[in-house]
């Protein structure tokens, strides 16, 4: 007999060789209908998998995300089952999961692919879906592999195989498809109830631009037809909130291929949207007794090789600046911490000057692959709320904790309310990717653990996704669409203050290490933007709006009214414009709601007779005729709301 432990702590016995999918019987057929896969020991295999060992076991549904990964590497290959008998003679690269579907590489010879032949593969797939055939695995020796690949003249399957030791090697069946595959996958076609074939694009083999081109076929499927039809309403939804078009509508900010790509230009809207953003962290940052700093742009290559940056990413970097001085190279800051590291050796440092807490709006340059730039989601220049506590060993977990309500504040703010965080800590099986001691790590990774717990923060652990010189809170928040986006993270950092020798005088008198805290609610300012752009649909809480109203004279007779009304309401610290244009007033008031101005305050015959103004409301059409006092009122109200006012 073997013990099973489940999610909620108890603890069932089973003969040995249960499978996953025989402890769901167990427990309900129900459950059993929905299972998926299963997760023994962290590690998720097929339902129908042997389980030899005392074991922490979990039955995985669509409702978790391993679950959906696993249902979707499934449709990955009933893809490709329906395009080999749609397409005979076609070879197969890989086929994923991705976030939201999968994709595969297919080299289809001379033939193509295009859209219209995306409802026949559809309709291939559901087809052999509603055959119920199961996945099976088997185990292969390698040169049976070559064998059944050679045979069929699969090229990019035999490179696979290549690099597999011999006994680690699976197929897996489902009708009459056979892959080279590890799994898992879910125990037969029928749970795909509908599917979608997205896009196709070109794809290098293996990523290598020198060879040759396969055909990317990107595809979703779901245990519903419902689900999908919900799905693809997200995506037309996601359209209309789509950053770069808002971006461009809203005039916030544009891109240049003569200053290159990646490389934002903020428009005047636009940089008050950030400059109110930054103002309001930098007010809270100063209750929270941060002192600002600012860093030069460049920096010489010997402060990213004392930091372990160059080695670590120096690749993925601009290429350096030389200067006429032989030897000497610059690089564009990649990143702030180095330069923090040396502000705060400038001075000698006692035990109670700490906590140190250095922060900067500083602006970074890293340089992403051209196909990865998206937008401001992906850029080569973008600005972090950048900031470094410097602190004693005994004072990293209140700092800690300090830091999460501070992002939490931001959070709330600004209308994040669906988030959790995510432990990030450093693969235990992989540790040469990382520097520092053990000791130094476990002592990070524990107060990080403590931290979150004594705030109650649902949190996620993630082993392998710790930056390389400490583990870290990663918050993932969930936006208006239910996409997950990693916002704020906080690091607890040992090494940097090692490799930068940085040093502080204890009350023993004698010379002691810092901890250095890294931490960024906003993370980048350019992706944050883009985010909150999204979430709101570019509806901005009033605080935040570029601008707040705009004045729409119904004649050029109403000028001097218009002129008036602006000064009165500019006294008032409200924000916005006149449309002065020779345009019906209908133009004016649709133009507005485009450029998602939240107030519309009409001014003709009527309202110049009585010194009043009638207010439209964006979302809510007409407030009716009002005071100019009654006005400023409900702004105010409005903007008082918020938490915050920039």
């Amino acid at each position: 007999m073997i013990k099973i432990t489940l999610p909620d702590g108890s603890v069932r016995e089973y003969a040995q060789g249960i499978t996953g999918m025989d402890i769901a019987l167990s427990i309900s057929e129900g459950l059993a209908r929905n299972v998926l896969a299963a997760k023994v020991n962290g590690k998720v295999v097929d339902a129908a998998t042997p389980i030899t060992e005392d074991s922490a076991f979990q039955l995985l549904t669509w409702n978790d995300t391993e679950g959906k990964q696993t249902f979707w590497h499934s449709s990955a290959h009933l893809l490709a089952e329906a395009i080999e008998a749609l397409y005979p003679g076609t070879k197969f690269g890989i086929g994923p999961a991705i976030e939201t579907g999968f994709y595969y590489d297919i080299d289809m010879g001379d033939k193509t692919l295009s859209s219209e032949d995306f409802k026949k593969i559809e309709d291939k797939m559901l087809e052999l879906a509603r055959q119920k055939n199961v996945f099976t695995r088997t185990a292969v020796a390698k040169q049976d592999a070559i064998d059944y690949f050679t045979e069929k003249g699969d090229e990019y399957k035999l490179e696979l195989i290549d690099g597999l030791a011999d006994g680690s090697i699976t197929f897996y069946q489902q009708g009459n498809f056979t892959d080279l595959c590890r799994g898992p996958h879910i125990p037969n076609t029928s749970f795909i109830k509908s599917v979608k074939l997205m896009s196709v694009a070109g794809a290098y083999w293996r990523g290598d631009v020198t060879r040759k081109q396969m055909t990317r076929v990107y595809a979703v499927s779901f245990p519903k037809q419902k689900e999908l039809e919900e799905y693809l309403t997200l995506l037309e939804e996601a359209k209309r909130r789509d950053h770069r078009k808002l971006g461009k509508e809203m005039e916030l900010f544009a891109f240049s291929e003569k200053v290159g790509m990646g490389l934002p230009l903020w428009l005047p809207k636009g940089t008050m949207l950030r400059e109110r953003l930054e103002n309001f962290l930098r007010k809270a940052q100063v209750r929270a007794g941060y002192s600002p700093v600012i860093t030069p742009h460049i920096a010489s290559k010997e402060l990213y090789v004392t930091s372990g940056h160059y080695a670590k990413y120096g690749a993925d970097s601009f290429q350096p600046i030389h200067t006429p001085d032989e030897g000497e190279e610059f690089f564009l800051k990649p990143m702030n911490c180095p330069h923090h590291c040396e502000i705060y050796k400038t001075k000698p440092r006692s035990y109670r000057d700490l906590p140190l807490r250095l922060a900067e709006f500083g602006t970074v340059y890293r340089y992403e692959q051209s196909g990865e730039l998206h937008g401001l989601t992906r850029v080569r220049g973008f600005t972090q709320d950048d900031a470094h506590i410097f602190c004693r060993p005994d004072q990293v977990e209140e700092e800690f904790m300090k830091v999460i309500d501070l992002v939490l504040y931001v959070f709330k703010a600004l209308g994040f309310d669906n988030y959790s965080a995510q432990i990030s800590l450093r693969d235990p099986e992989n540790k040469e990717k990382y520097i520092g001691k053990d000791e130094d790590w476990d002592k990070a990774e524990a107060a990080i653990i403590r931290s979150a717990e004594a705030k109650g923060l649902p949190t996620v652990v993630e082993l392998g996704e710790a930056a390389f010189y400490g583990p870290k809170l990663d918050f993932m928040v969930k936006d208006a669409l239910g996409r997950k986006w990693q916002l704020g993270t906080i690091q607890v950092d040992y090494q940097l203050p090692q490799r930068f020798e940085l040093e502080y005088t204890g009350s023993d008198n004698q010379k002691h290490r810092p901890v250095m805290i890294h931490r960024a609610p906003f993370g980048s300012l350019e992706r944050f933007v883009a985010i909150l752009i999204e979430n709101t649909a570019g509806n901005f809480p009033l605080w935040l709006s570029p601008d707040q109203l705009a004045v729409l004279p119904i004649s050029e007779k109403y000028e001097k009214e218009a002129n008036d009304l602006f000064l009165q309401l500019q006294e008032k610290d409200l924000r916005g414009y006149i449309d002065h244009r020779d345009e019906k007033i209908g133009r004016k008031i649709r133009d507005a709601e485009v450029s998602k101005i939240p107030f519309m305050l009409i001014v003709g015959e009527k309202e110049a007779a009585e010194g009043k103004v009638s207010v439209r409301k964006k979302g809510e059409g007409d407030l009716g005729m009002m005071s100019i006092d009654e006005f400023v009122r409900i702004a105010t109200e409005e903007i008082n709301k918020n938490i915050v006012r920039s």
